[in-house]
């Protein structure tokens, strides 16, 4: 049986179905496939919807002009639903879903059909009933839709093959279009595919309208997306707003979705590369003597030619240099205050211990960043297993050689701690480090007097280790008073009343006392 069938058969078809025969009892009757049979059904109920061909009125002679026609079931008799179709009509025209219609119509009326059948109307009435889009043409130079696209494979020296990735940007006015096929969908890979396509078509539109890829927009929303922060310097440094579409939306960069068929049916299909130079090459050959000459088929111009003479004028000049080139990402700070990058390490403020900032550097420098991505540290870059500190920064893992600002430190508390502090760098060197920092944890818990006078003490005992001097400070750093004894208390008999005794002399047998 040829492709197409002759117009007797068609129309016989088509009579049939009328009549209420189903796809398999046509087919069997004419001798036919049931492919056929359906193809030819689904175009008379096109034409039907669309009342190029209406049915014949109602019994009472009405006509059904203006009428929608009624979904009916290809293979098999009339659908149960059809009685309540305007109340299926009403409800998906708020949004419900099959379930949902399904169970208002058990709940409310005698409705016995199944799920099954509630399913298989409400698919048959949007097939019947297509959404309906409104076409958006744009001036020159305000739009270009960008989209990736699955390439052929390269076949590497050694019999390896790697799959290949097409990005596609097409102009909204002239159609005009840049390709390029790449191995990976990175950020940085789509930063400079946008910027060769920038530099390939001789200027910058004002919008760009990409597919909420992770390389480009982390998160998608309509209202509110989530740009990639390389991606958003990159558009402003070119001066282009970045306008994703709403997830599951492909129809709102259209015009790129086709272009990225049109590469791929028309430059690719059925061709072998070697290397991605060479596919990149032929592509570029192709963009020139193939695409650009043609006739489009909705603008009716040709495409080389409508972007020379329309819209390459209106787009935006070019910078005078490339986007500048820089690696970025997302560092934890570690509880040194230190993060990693490449191998060395560059401090971030104290603030952000244990918590994330992010990281831009490039042959030169490292930028820190917070999540409002506000620049925070700028360090030097370093060679790999080296630690770039800032200066001035406080670091608890400093060491140091000299104790002589501690020693000049204590001895601002007082006389009394400069020597004991002297002293104990005398006995015990470069351990007295640690003691004398311990000795300003001191100096902020106790008043200088109570100190110095317990650095005093602690001299005269010879007591030069810090727990000796806590220990002091403890019991208290005041000398001991000396106890003021009494001349004359009615207990206290003189003393001229003993001299009685001394002077008599002592009987035998008796005592003095």
């Amino acid at each position: 049986m040829a492709n197409h069938a002759k117009m007797d058969i068609i129309t016989t078809i088509q009579a049939l179905y009328e009549k209420e025969w189903t796809q398999r009892r046509i087919a069997r009757e004419l001798g036919i496939h049931r492919r056929t049979v359906r193809r030819y059904v689904e175009e008379l109920l096109a034409e039907e919807s669309k009342g190029t061909n209406p049915p014949p009125g109602d019994s009472e002679g009405g006509s059904s002009k203006g009428t929608k026609p009624a979904p009916r079931d290809l293979s098999g008799p009339p659908s149960s639903c059809l009685p309540w179709r305007k109340f299926i009509e009403d409800a998906l025209e708020q949004g419900l879903s099959a379930k949902r219609i399904h169970q208002d119509l058990r709940g409310h009326s005698d409705f016995q059909g199944s799920y099954d059948a509630v399913k298989r109307f409400v698919r048959r009435l949007r097939v019947a009933e297509p959404k309906r889009f409104e076409r958006v043409e744009v001036p020159p130079g305000i739009e270009a839709q960008v989209d990736f696209g699955t390439g052929n494979w390269v076949e590497e020296p050694g019999g390896k093959k790697r799959r290949t990735h097409v990005f596609r940007v097409v102009l909204g006015n002239s159609r005009k279009g840049y390709c390029e096929a790449v191995f990976h969908q990175d950020t940085e890979t789509f930063l400079r595919c946008l910027e060769n396509a920038f530099q390939a078509l001789g200027g910058v539109p004002e919008t760009l309208v990409p597919d909420n890829l992770k390389a480009a927009i982390p998160k998608a929303d309509w209202y509110d997306p989530e740009v990639h922060p390389k991606l958003r310097d990159f558009a402003e440094y070119y001066g282009v707003a970045i306008l994703p579409t709403k997830p599951y939306h492909p129809h709102h960069k259209g015009k790129v979705e086709r272009g990225v068929g049109y590469v791929k049916d028309n430059a690719l299909k059925g061709r072998i590369f070697r290397s991605l130079a060479e596919l990149n090459a032929h592509l570029r050959d192709w963009e020139t003597h193939v695409a650009d000459q043609r006739i489009h088929g909705t603008t009716r111009k040709q495409v080389g030619a409508q972007f020379r003479e329309v819209e390459a004028p209106a787009l935006q000049p070019l910078p005078p240099m490339p986007f500048p080139a820089y690696e970025e990402g997302e560092r934890s700070v570690h509880r040194d205050g230190y993060v990693e990058v490449k191998k060395a390490y560059y401090q971030a403020p104290p603030e952000y211990v244990g918590r994330t900032v992010w990281v831009r550097w490039d042959a030169r420098t490292v930028r820190l960043f917070n999540h409002r991505m506000e620049e925070v540290r700028v360090h030097a870059r370093v060679e790999p297993g080296k630690f770039a500190s800032t200066p001035g920064a406080k670091s608890p893992y400093q060491a140091t050689r000299s104790c002589a600002h501690l020693i000049k430190s204590a001895g601002k508390v007082g006389h009394w701690c400069g020597v004991w502090a002297e002293k104990l760098v005398s006995q015990r060197g470069a351990e007295a480090y640690r003691p004398l920092l311990g000795f300003q944890s001191l100096t902020r818990k106790h008043p200088p007097e109570d100190l110095n006078r317990a650095c005093e003490k602690a001299l005269a005992y010879g007591a030069t280790r810090l727990r000796d001097l806590r220990r002091i400070m403890e019991q208290g750093a005041d000398p001991q008073q000396e106890l003021a004894f009494l001349q004359e208390h009615p207990l206290i008999r003189d003393l001229t009343e003993y001299q009685v005794h001394f002077t008599q002399p002592n009987p035998k047998g008796t005592n003095p006392c």
